[in-house]
């Protein structure tokens, strides 16, 4: 009871912030994730939490479930068949830049073999929309960034998993388990896209025979109990429960709009708690020891990863698109690893190669730097793009009647 009673202290405290947080560089993800480091074993140890722990792996299972599951519902079908071009040079060409440089750098900074290098380099390639969120979450924002930055994020977890298996697998004891994992994660996509894009037809048929249908204070749940049914299905059959969350959310957004606008509150709220439960999970695992661990090349490689290799792969897919030179740079920018990386990375930890924990260890630096990094540049970065409320927060009365002038003496002048 005790990591209860640390979450919901941590989430009241949030929610008091989240006004200050939603206006300035402070962030809600980097209190969780420092609540988490100050309640472990590494400084005032009143939770015991290792990398091993089974709640660790589930919150971040949880947590990058529903996240994807909201994101899918923010994808517009006719836009993405309209503007498909970039998502897929960021899909095509940035990730798999990113996966190689990291490989590199992996290999010659930290000294891992060639086959952990490459895990590394896959498991730090998903990005993660969620640390980002006054970028992604704001319409003022424009479409073409949002699209750009939200389909890559919720797709690239989907990609990046079958190659972070096989290389387990092939960093394994034998070769033969890499031949023999390659068709079951072939099989567990596509179930999972299968599960993904039936199981919310099937819902929606449902809901239009004339005996059936949701109340309207009930409505909210019937995609939260699609989306329940759907991640225990995949985890009973051993889909992949992250393609099918995403694509589940994109089909029920398209063929249930009502049902997608009365779950949207609901659905970012349930979201925002099991982000902020793995946030603290995980802030728990960052003890001292294991910022001790890593050496300096690792720390060397963790920047890199942050401030080189993502902008650079990005921005090279990019060249020769429309978008505009600042819209570039801020997708290029935002490239944090979140959720899928962490799971990865215990998917790693827990698997037994030879030099698990080392890269473990890299990777859980990694991530620790980017939530930092990235979650506390959205809000500045944002207002790049004259945005004046984040978050549902209105700007001052003021500062509003300020820029109401100032747009109105504009307008008499031309």
């Amino acid at each position: 009871m005790v990591l209860v009673v640390v979450f919901g202290a941590a989430l009241l405290v949030a929610v008091l912030l989240s006004g200050l947080a939603a206006r300035t560089v402070l962030s809600t993800s980097f209190l969780f994730l420092v609540g988490g480091a100050l309640v472990s074993d590494g400084f005032l140890g009143l939770i015991h939490i290792t990398p091993d722990s089974e709640i660790v792996s589930v919150t971040a299972d949880l947590a990058l479930f529903a996240v994807l599951f909201t994101d899918g519902m923010h994808v517009s079908l006719p836009k993405l068949r309209a503007h498909w071009k970039n998502p897929a040079r960021a899909l095509g060409l940035g990730m798999p830049l990113a996966f190689v440089f990291m490989a590199l750098v992996t290999h010659y900074l930290v000294g891992l073999d060639w086959m952990t290098s490459f895990l590394v380099g896959a498991v730090l390639a998903p990005t993660d929309p969620v640390f980002a969120s006054a970028i992604v979450g704001r319409t003022e924002v424009p479409a073409k960034l949002r699209q750009l930055l939200n389909v890559e994020s919720g797709i690239n977890d989907g990609l990046a998993l079958p190659v972070v298996l096989v290389l387990i697998a092939a960093a394994g004891p034998t070769a033969d388990s890499a031949d023999a994992s390659g068709s079951r994660i072939a099989l567990e996509l596509l179930l999972g896209l299968v599960f993904g894009i039936a199981l919310p037809l099937i819902v929606n048929g449902l809901v239009r025979f004339r005996l059936l249908g949701a109340e309207p204070k009930l409505q909210p749940l019937l995609p939260l109990a699609t989306g329940i049914i759907l991640y225990a299905t995949c985890h009973l059959t051993h889909a992949n429960p992250y393609l099918a969350a995403f694509s589940a959310g994109a089909v029920l957004a398209h063929t249930a709009p009502e049902a997608k606008a009365s779950f949207e509150l609901l659905g970012e709220a349930l979201a925002e708690l099991a982000k902020f439960a793995a946030l603290l999970v995980f802030g728990a695992l960052l003890t001292p020891q294991l910022f001790g661990d890593l050496s300096l090349g690792g720390y060397a490689a963790v920047i890199l990863a942050i401030f080189l290799i993502r902008p650079a792969s990005l921005l090279l897919s990019l060249v020769g698109t429309r978008i505009s030179r600042k819209e570039k740079l801020v997708a290029a920018w935002f490239g944090p690893k979140g959720f899928a990386s962490v799971v990865y990375g215990l998917l790693v930890l827990q698997s037994g190669i030879p030099q698990a924990e080392k890269a473990f260890t890299l990777i859980a630096v990694c991530i620790a730097f980017s939530i930092i990094a990235h979650s506390s540049t959205d809000v500045p970065i944002a207002r790049a793009f004259d945005v004046d409320e984040l978050a549902g927060i209105p700007a001052g009365h003021e500062n509003t009647e300020v820029v109401r002038l100032q747009k109105s003496a504009a307008a008499t002048s031309t």
